[in-house]
């Protein structure tokens, strides 16, 4: 799969039809320690119909590791830099967590990108200060342990009590937690400062005329129901989905269920810009 020079970055991207100009497209941005791999199942589902296009933020996955350039408002340019190297002039932008931080930036910044915006597990608020230290030893042991030790302490976080109780799904949780692992430790160290460093755009919410479905699991400890709620009272028209049984990787944890929410929001488009 390709990778392409945009922003003073080589970025890493996979795209289901590059060559198909007739198709709607789809972007889909991942979360803080993940990769494109997170939407292999919505992808799987929606391509037939969609151009989908996944890549690897700036030291995630296989794009590169810069010096510099971690914080949302860069990672924001990074996104918009690749949609026009790939000739995109609309798309439906699909972000979880930090994704979905790029993805509200980008409705406030140059809504005409979009056709219309998911925002999966994420939030429209600068990182809680409680919540700083936490990441901050995170990043700490990282340096010094490598992703591999903390691992096993980051899964509750990023996953809930019912995908990681399931014993029928051990061997995915497993496949999860090796994903995790093969973060290059520099990387996700720059990449996490530019999370918990992030501002919040809260009161920016209200410029956002682009169709909006907000996603958030019913365990995700992370970026609890409250914060969805809160971007949905503050987001014209938005429609709000529920989870059941899943954490702040709803995309792994209950594909299924956010496959259906996805489609029946992008039908409700359909037939609204008809």
């Amino acid at each position: 799969m390709p990778h392409i020079q945009v922003n003073d970055v080589n970025i890493y991207y996979e795209d289901s039809a590059p060559n198909d100009r007739q198709k709607p497209v789809m972007v889909f941005a991942h979360g803080l320690l993940w990769s494109t791999r997170m939407y292999d199942k919505q992808i799987a589902h929606f391509k037939k119909d969609y151009r989908c296009i996944a890549f690897d933020f700036r030291g995630q996955g296989q794009s590169q590791i810069t010096k510099s350039g971690y914080d949302m408002d860069n990672l924001t340019q990074d996104t918009i830099a690749l949609l026009d190297a790939l000739e995109i002039d609309k798309c439906h932008f699909v972000g979880l967590s930090m994704g979905g931080f790029i993805g509200q930036r980008i409705a406030i910044m140059q809504p005409a990108l979009l056709d219309s915006l998911m925002l999966l597990e994420t939030s429209a608020d600068p990182e809680d200060p409680k919540n700083i230290p936490k990441y901050q030893k995170l990043m700490t042991a990282i340096r010094w342990l490598g992703m591999k030790r903390v691992s096993k302490k980051v899964m509750p976080i990023m996953f809930g009590s019912s995908f990681l109780a399931d014993k029928s799904r051990r061997s995915e949780c497993k496949q999860w937690l090796a994903h995790m692992q093969n973060n290059h430790k520099v990387g996700v160290t720059k990449a996490t400062l530019g999370v918990i460093e992030r501002k919040g755009v809260y009161e920016q919410l209200g410029a956002i005329v682009t169709p909006t479905l907000i996603v958030v699991g019913d365990e995700d400890a992370a970026t609890p129901y409250h914060k969805s709620e809160r971007m949905h009272f503050a987001i014209k028209g938005s429609k709000l989905a529920v989870i059941q049984g899943a954490g702040h990787t709803a995309t792994v944890e209950e594909p299924e269920q956010v496959n259906q929410v996805m489609s029946q929001f992008l039908h409700a488009v359909d037939v609204d810009s008809v």
